[in-house]
């Protein structure tokens, strides 16, 4: 399946932002991202106010509810449903989170899996069976967690290459997820990103978090991104190059001018890694 791919910075739609999208999208948006479970089955309004977007800038569709790692059967409706949304739209860029999700159910929430080698065969089994289903590599996320699973065989870092390398897919970047996880349980983020199989990274998140009292670090993406986020942002360009990046905010909105800044923010650093590059060429 092909379609368009995106480049340069980008910016999470969302409802709570269209009144103000539709007046005017900020000179430095360059694509949006969204859910394609909360987009596919919409028709009227909806659906006519995302069509008119659509055809003026690329999409990325990142999903929520796939549950890679879960232990029920995929949901191949769902897929089948993704599949024919991105075909309509022209998109053709779809990431999940490298978690689980369900079980008899939805569980609304993104739990990790433990770093083994049964585990690494199996999500990257399901994996391959999703990629199959969409005709396209997919970019699996590194997500934010709260309790690490007992039993690892290895540390984080190599799972995750492990999966990639077995499933032949892509890594889905999110800087503020390894910063998160790095305060929470005392890591050293810089490590962690170089053990990552940057080569094979597509797309990049970047986000802001929330910090409790005690100094436990949440996954909000309800807050400004801060400057530990936008170094480390820095630190994986300078391996990948300036890939195609988005900012995450899904509540506690400002307005839209100041998203529009922070989206500036990447293109700014985006141009720097190109200039950087070029020195060094």
């Amino acid at each position: 399946m092909s379609g368009c791919i995106p480049h340069g910075a980008g910016l999470g739609f969302r409802r709570e932002l269209l009144a103000e999208l539709e007046a005017g999208v900020p000179a430095a948006v360059n694509f949006f991202e969204l859910a394609p479970e909360n987009w596919a089955a919409m028709g009227g309004r909806s659906a006519r106010q995302l069509r008119a977007f659509t055809e003026r800038y690329p999409f990325v569709c990142h999903g929520l509810s796939l549950n890679l790692g879960g232990p029920q059967p995929l949901d191949m409706e769902l897929l089948a449903r993704i599949r024919a949304f991105m075909l309509e739209h022209g998109i053709g860029l779809y990431t999940e989170h490298l978690s689980w999700c369900g079980d008899a159910g939805q569980l609304y929430d993104l739990f990790p899996l433990p770093c083994t080698g049964d585990a690494v065969r199996w999500v990257a089994a399901r994996i391959r069976q999703a990629q199959d289903m969409l005709g396209m590599r997919i970019g699996i996320e590194n997500a934010s967690y709260y309790v690490a699973p007992p039993g690892a065989e290895m540390s984080e870092a190599e799972f995750i290459r492990a999966v990639v390398e077995e499933a032949d897919c892509c890594l889905h970047l999110d800087v503020n997820n390894i910063l998160v996880n790095a305060a929470n349980f005392g890591f050293d983020p810089y490590d962690f990103l170089h053990g990552l199989p940057l080569e094979r990274c597509c797309y990049i998140h970047v986000a802001g978090h929330d910090v409790e009292p005690d100094g436990l670090r949440i996954d909000t993406h309800g807050a400004d991104v801060i400057d530990p986020v936008w170094a480390l942002l820095d630190a994986a360009y300078a391996r990948t190059g300036p890939l195609p990046t988005c900012l995450e905010r899904d509540f506690n909105f400002p307005p839209l001018a100041a998203l529009g800044a922070e989206v500036a923010q990447i293109v700014a650093r985006q141009a720097c890694a190109r200039r950087t590059a070029e020195v060094v060429a």
